[in-house]
């Protein structure tokens, strides 16, 4: 197709503000980019589509539309739906590379404009699918996955090949998500992130009851050091049996699958920037009308991205808070994949990065955003991936009702971290429920001193259990739990009353206590607790 085809009866509703002479060039596949400098992501003949983040004065849209020359781009769309008005400074710089520039209206979804030069592309070049895949390599949408569902399409009606992108937490990005369920997806990405933690060359290979799967990742770089965070391609049949030429669309396709991811990434700027301008509020206790602003105007910007009508913003003054932490793995890497897994493709959640860690604030309203233990299994696929020392910690919060809640809902979610962290396991969640409970003091209590109260109490009983075969501690505990009936406990542990007083009277004299007072009963259950 034409870059005039765009303005044509049919196509969606763009102007044209530049370079009306050069519209017979020939367009190849579109980028989406707000990148300040996309050069090395040009392969020529592109249609760019940008939203303008880019453009902070005049200088910068004679550099970018320069950049896009020197790249072989045919024709810049500018999105109108962020900034506003396409500026005069970006209209002359256009018509100095003679490049054509048209308007996006802020009510014409950048995937609509993917969609329809997908449409015509394919149509002109049918013939070799995969030099189509191979030429569109940086073919993305706006609209959050739209591209790939368009390019998987053309590959399972032409070449009968079933094919899925999938976040690390087994969602579908894109692809026919009905024959591929729950299970299967676990299964897959489980396998992938094992794969990937064993540093195995890709791609790896997992079988399901239907066949083998080939499992390609899609890094949003080549120096990629999250790969926790990392979208998944998924072929139906073991890739390493084909030919040459599909091998190469394979990998034809796993490009531009990192390059969608890349632009979402891209595209996530800004929200990063009001996550953290928000978790900076909350850590110097501002307002609650400027926490309530950032909220706002975090809300504004999603509602815009899922619908260009606009949107009653009302019901969404109730939070949850999350704090995450990450051990053993790279700075940055449990943000990038809480915005994958809590982000969801709604934008609705605020994803600020704490160095090793993340605090995530989302409508406790959204759909899927239940506590700690819908998060537990959301996230349990990622335990594959984790090395020896790799760990997450989480803790959720009670919802906050209004803004000015949110500072009480982060130190609840952080209190709610130390008791997950407190827990053996790689992926360890909390949620408020459990803020009541002894176990929030346990985890506040520095670990050298639950070490030290542990072993006063029950280093001796141990130590008597191991060279005596004695069952003190089972003992103890089931006296505990037992409220000290002598005769409930025997019948638990099958034994006569007598032989529980002998046990739990040698207990009191290997450490001095006293199992009748109150007191030394909460010690020893805080000692077990702690063990």
């Amino acid at each position: 197709m034409r870059v005039r085809d765009l303005l044509a009866p049919g196509a969606p509703r763009l102007r044209l503000l530049a370079a009306e002479e050069e519209l017979d060039r020939q367009v190849g596949g579109v980028m989406t980019t707000d990148l300040q400098d996309p050069g090395r992501y040009l392969h020529g003949g592109e249609l760019v589509l940008t939203g303008m983040l880019w453009r902070t004065g005049p200088a910068d849209s004679e550099r970018f539309v320069r950049t896009l020359a020197a790249g072989g781009a045919v024709a810049l769309a500018a999105g109108e739906a962020e900034v506003g008005p396409v500026p005069a400074d970006l209209v002359e710089a256009c018509r100095r590379h003679r490049m054509p520039l048209l308007a996006v209206p802020d009510d014409i979804a950048f995937g609509t404009v993917t969609e329809f030069i997908g449409r015509q592309v394919s149509a002109d070049r049918a013939a070799d699918l995969a030099a189509l895949v191979d030429r569109h390599r940086l073919l993305v949408s706006a609209a959050g996955g739209g591209g790939l569902d368009a390019v998987l399409d053309l590959l399972g009606g032409d070449l009968d090949l079933d094919c899925w992108v999938l976040t690390p937490t087994g969602a579908v990005i894109a692809g026919p998500g009905e024959r591929l369920g729950a299970a299967d997806r676990d299964q897959l990405v489980r396998a992938h992130l094992a794969a990937q933690r064993g540093r195995r060359r890709p791609p790896h290979r997992a079988r399901l009851a239907d066949g083998f799967y080939s499992l390609l990742p899609a890094a949003a770089s080549p120096d990629d050091e999250r790969p926790l965070a990392d979208w998944l391609l998924v072929v139906a049949g073991d890739v390493t049996e084909w030919t040459p030429k599909r091998q190469q669309l394979a990998e034809n396709l796993a490009r531009l699958v990192a390059a969608e991811r890349h632009r979402r990434d891209e595209g996530r700027r800004l929200r990063r920037r009001l996550a953290d301008e928000l978790l900076a509020l909350l850590r110097r206790d501002a307002d609650p009308a400027e926490i309530g602003r950032a909220l706002y105007a975090s809300t504004a910007m999603a509602a815009r991205y899922e619908s260009p009508e606009p949107k009653s913003l009302e019901g969404e003054g109730s939070w949850l808070v999350v704090s995450a932490e990450g051990t053993g793995l790279p700075e940055g890497a449990v943000r990038a994949l809480l915005e994958e897994a809590v982000g969801g493709t709604t934008d609705r959640a605020l994803v600020a990065g704490t160095g090793s860690g993340a605090v995530v604030v989302l409508p406790a309203a959204l759909e899927g955003a239940v506590p700690a233990e819908a998060l537990r299994a959301l996230l349990a696929p990622l335990e594959a991936g984790l090395g020896s020392e790799g760990r997450v910690t989480l803790g959720v919060s009670a919802p906050a009702a209004e803004p000015g809640g949110l500072r009480g809902a982060l130190e609840e979610a952080r209190h709610a971290r130390r008791i997950a962290a407190a827990r053996i396991g790689r992926v360890c969640v909390a949620g408020p429920e459990e803020l009541a409970s002894h176990v929030l003091l346990l985890a506040a209590v520095p670990d050298e001193v639950r070490r030290a109260f542990r072993g006063r109490l029950l280093d001796t009983v141990i130590a008597y259990d191991l060279e005596h075969q004695a069952d003190l501690v089972r003992t103890l505990e089931a006296f505990l739990r037992s409220d000290g009936s002598w005769t409930r406990c025997a019948a638990q542990l099958h034994v006569h009353v007598n032989t529980l007083r002998y046990r739990i009277g040698r207990i009191e004299e290997l450490t001095g206590r006293d199992l009748s007072r109150l007191e030394d009963r909460v010690d020893f259950y805080l000692a077990l607790e702690l063990a």
